[in-house]
């Protein structure tokens, strides 16, 4: 059975970081390609960060520069290091297996003064 637990959202102030991490169990966590998605409310999911099982990385454009996505293959885990957030970055973000398609259950993160 495949599952996707993310952790590490939370409330935070514009200019502040948070981190966020997804573990994956039930599968050969190296071989596949994961990404993170938000939606915010009113919204489409959008894609935020990808990473390929080679450890190649793509990001939208409004979080270059201030979004890390990362994995941990000996863990099972990939990792979103959000610096410098900002209200517009306010979203449930999700952790996909991507090919499968298999999601998370999505954590909140909200960016407020």
């Amino acid at each position: 059975q495949v599952r996707l637990v993310e952790s590490g959202g939370g409330s935070v102030q514009p200019g502040g970081s948070l981190r966020l991490s997804c573990e994956v169990s039930g599968i050969i966590f190296s071989w596949y390609s994961m990404g993170w998605y938000r939606q915010a409310p009113g919204k489409q999911r959008e894609l935020v960060a990808s990473i390929t099982s080679e450890g190649s990385t793509n990001y939208a454009d409004s979080v270059k520069g201030r979004f890390i996505i990362s994995r941990d293959n000996a863990k099972s885990t990939v990792t979103l290091q959000m610096n410098s957030l900002q209200p517009v970055d306010t979203a449930v973000y999700y952790c996909n297996l991507q090919t499968l398609g298999f999601w998370g259950q999505g954590t909140q993160v909200t960016v407020s003064s």
